[in-house]
């Protein structure tokens, strides 16, 4: 009874966020076309880089860098605009005084952004392998684990930012760092391997490296199991931080 309870419940909430998704033209541009503006413009940097010797193409590197695009765009910058704004709309501190749990507000209202993602991500994939010769998944299951580590850390760290932006309008400002850090330095844009080691050996501890890791080794193949492991649990070591924060900072209470 109460699973059953507990997923009528995630269900409503996700529901309605969906519903005001839809009605949100800025947002669905954002979540739908802007990954794949993205993606040529990682093609187009791509093309000036020499990667020789790291084992990617050009159409490789951009298309596994577009997944990371979408989960940091579709999930992490869409969730914290839409936490701020049920904040500020009081939608967060109503639905408190119900019987919905925290947990399940964070996450109904988290679903409907995460399918997208995931889904944008399936048809990335699908579309790469006929459009550009990628082939399928090489390890399906790793590529699995990526995304799924991706969506959770990335909406751990949008609710995150949520309590330190005081509107929508600042959200935009907010997310930046996130942005910027992981598209430079996480191999979105320029894979780790044309780094030099010691700025290398510095990106991998960033919170979307480990992501893009799993997801490349997993869509391309290649990776020694050691490096996965290290990248997984960097991943995993990020997103329990990002819970963690979460429960100490997460502000249910408008900013006035």
């Amino acid at each position: 009874m109460t699973s059953t309870t507990t997923t009528g419940r995630l269900g409503a909430l996700s529901r309605a966020e969906l519903t005001l998704l839809v009605r949100n033209r800025t947002a669905v541009f954002v979540a739908l076309l802007m990954p794949l503006m993205m993606i040529f413009a990682m093609k187009s940097s791509l093309d000036r880089i020499d990667l020789g010797g790291t084992g990617l193409t050009v159409a490789g590197a951009a298309l596994t860098g577009g997944l990371g695009m979408v989960l940091l765009q579709v999930v992490y910058m869409n969730l914290v605009a839409t936490y701020v704004a049920r904040r500020e709309e009081l939608v967060l501190k109503r639905l408190r005084t119900g019987e919905v749990s925290d947990r399940e507000i964070l996450t109904g209202t988290a679903l409907p952004a995460v399918s997208l993602a995931l889904a944008q991500c399936v048809l990335m994939i699908a579309v790469g392998g006929l459009a550009f010769g990628l082939g399928t998944p090489r390890r399906p299951g790793l590529l699995v684990l990526g995304l799924l580590l991706g969506v959770l850390l990335l909406s751990a760290l949008a609710a995150v930012t949520s309590a330190t932006t005081r509107t929508v309008q600042t959200a935009q400002l907010t997310t930046l760092p996130v942005f910027f850090v992981s598209i430079l330095g996480s191999g979105l844009f320029v894979p780790l391997e044309v780094l030099p080691d010691r700025a290398a050996s510095l990106c991998e501890l960033l919170p979307m490296t480990g992501v893009m890791t799993l997801v490349r080794a997993g869509w391309l193949g290649g990776g020694e199991g050691y490096d996965l492991l290290g990248a997984g649990l960097t991943a995993l070591a990020w997103t329990v931080c990002g819970v963690f924060a979460v429960q100490r900072w997460f502000r249910w209470d408008p900013r006035r």
